[in-house]
């Protein structure tokens, strides 16, 4: 009778284990397909945030205002006085270019040691209860691409804008609890610009990559 009641015993706590688990497996589903896509597109949106804050300071503390449009456009006049060619100053690019992807890869380093705290209700939209916070880690994936990019717009009558942007990519991996997800961030920052007097060169050097 003893031995009946032991195996009785044992047979519910098997039963307890196996609903325990079952109803665990059912909540962590129901994260995942119900909760999952809005805790991912919220948490993406401040990764970006935080990613492109850091890239930007970083930028206008690598090159701040040393740069001026002369030091990396060389112009050529023709003999009216008329711009006959632009030419980038290349060697001088690619200086910025390496400084400022290193300096851009040290400091996501650093951010990546630390967790960003995305309280759950900002996610849902809930302010009738107090919802938990979960951490959102950022980290760097790969080396970071600098690259320039040039930008002509009419400035008013006869004049045109010519902008200078440097553009920096990079790919971070997103850390949450129980999933993760990659995130390429681009961002342009203006760095030098001026305004041309008649009409826009037909030749112009590429600036490099």
């Amino acid at each position: 009778m003893r031995y009946y009641f032991y195996l009785l015993r044992k047979k519910r706590y098997f039963i307890w284990i196996i609903a325990l688990l079952l109803f665990v497996l059912y909540i962590y589903k129901y994260i995942d397909k119900n909760l999952k896509p809005s805790i991912v597109a919220v948490s993406e949106v401040k990764a970006r945030q935080v990613a492109i804050k850091t890239i930007n300071d970083t930028i206008k503390k690598t090159i701040g205002n040393n740069i001026k449009y002369t030091d990396l456009i060389n112009v050529s006049y023709d003999k009216e006085g008329k711009i006959a060619m632009m030419q980038a100053n290349t060697m001088l690019m690619n200086i910025l270019a390496s400084e400022v992807a290193l300096e851009v890869q040290e400091q996501l380093v650093e951010i990546s040691d630390s967790s960003i705290m995305l309280p759950l209700n900002n996610v849902f939209d809930i302010h009738i209860i107090k919802l938990p916070s979960i951490k959102v880690r950022i980290i760097p994936q790969g080396a970071i691409d600098v690259d320039f990019a040039t930008e002509f717009e009419s400035a008013g009558i006869n004049q045109t804008r010519h902008r200078i942007y440097i553009v920096v990519n990079t790919d971070i991996k997103m850390i949450l609890p129980l999933t993760s997800e990659n995130i390429r961030v681009t961002t342009n920052i203006p760095i030098a610009e001026t305004i041309i007097i008649g009409d826009v060169p037909e030749t112009f050097v590429d600036i490099p990559e």
